[in-house]
């Protein structure tokens, strides 16, 4: 039913130091970005050349923010002390899915429009579906894009192969490896509300997503909570931030 993971939330105190701590760190420059109206929060991007992207997520009114389910997430984590919030699975189907999963007995919620105000003007919408618990350590939410505009349109996605990553370009996304206590019942748990099927291999349930792989792994000594795999022309390296750790190259 998906076909890629769409994007990472990473909740940050501050949008401007953050932004700039995932250039300087990690190599990735954010080109996109604004408020999401009436829901208390507002990003910056880094798109990648897979069409997934890295969003940076900052709360500007808490008492808005915690009404909504990725609002709430991403309050979550701050008090944690920032880091990631939550993910997201594209589906350009979702309405379609979204009364199948809940004729199967899935929980998840109605399909439900969303915007981002971008700071030339345009307004950005989606469609997002969520089903509890949202989070890191639970279950990922959908999504479905609107594709127009100087975001979203033919032109705009496919420029993004061409972004000068400070890390070299192309950048994509190619997995996401996911700390949690108990791999084998969050495989269950996203298999009854999401039907995402996870196989086991050694002590991590894997389960392809599209073009990339959601890895769900035992809590492991001094581990970072989640590992965000990016594909570069480059020699690999790994660098902690944001209370992730960046695996960054071939490989």
């Amino acid at each position: 039913m998906f076909d890629a993971i769409d994007h990472v939330v990473i909740a940050v105190g501050d949008l401007s130091a953050a932004a700039a701590e995932l250039e300087r760190a990690v190599g990735l420059a954010c080109t996109g970005g604004g408020r999401h109206e009436g829901l208390g929060t507002a990003n910056r991007i880094a798109f990648l050349a897979d069409g997934s992207y890295v969003e940076l997520m900052a709360v500007e009114d808490a008492q808005v923010a915690r009404e909504g389910p990725i609002g709430a997430a991403t309050l979550r984590a701050l008090a944690r002390g920032g880091g990631l919030a939550s993910y997201a699975l594209h589906d350009d189907e979702l309405p379609i899915t979204v009364a199948r999963l809940r004729a199967a007995g899935s929980a998840i919620g109605p399909v439900t429009p969303g915007s981002r105000l971008r700071p030339d003007g345009e307004l950005v919408r989606w469609w997002t579906a969520v089903a509890e618990p949202l989070g890191a350590e639970g279950l990922p939410f959908l999504i479905r894009h609107a594709r127009y505009g100087v975001e979203w349109g033919r032109a705009a996605t496919a420029a993004r192969a061409a972004i000068p990553h400070p890390a070299g370009g192309p950048i994509r996304l190619r997995r996401l490896d996911l700390i949690v206590p108990e791999p084998g019942a969050l495989a269950a748990l996203q298999f009854h509300e999401l039907g995402l099927e996870y196989t086991q291999i050694g002590s991590a349930a894997v389960c392809p997503v599209g073009r990339h792989v959601v890895r769900l792994l035992p809590a492991g000594a001094a581990a970072p909570a989640a590992s965000v795999h990016l594909g570069a022309p480059r020699e690999p390296r790994a660098v902690d931030a944001f209370g992730l750790r960046w695996v960054v190259g071939r490989g």
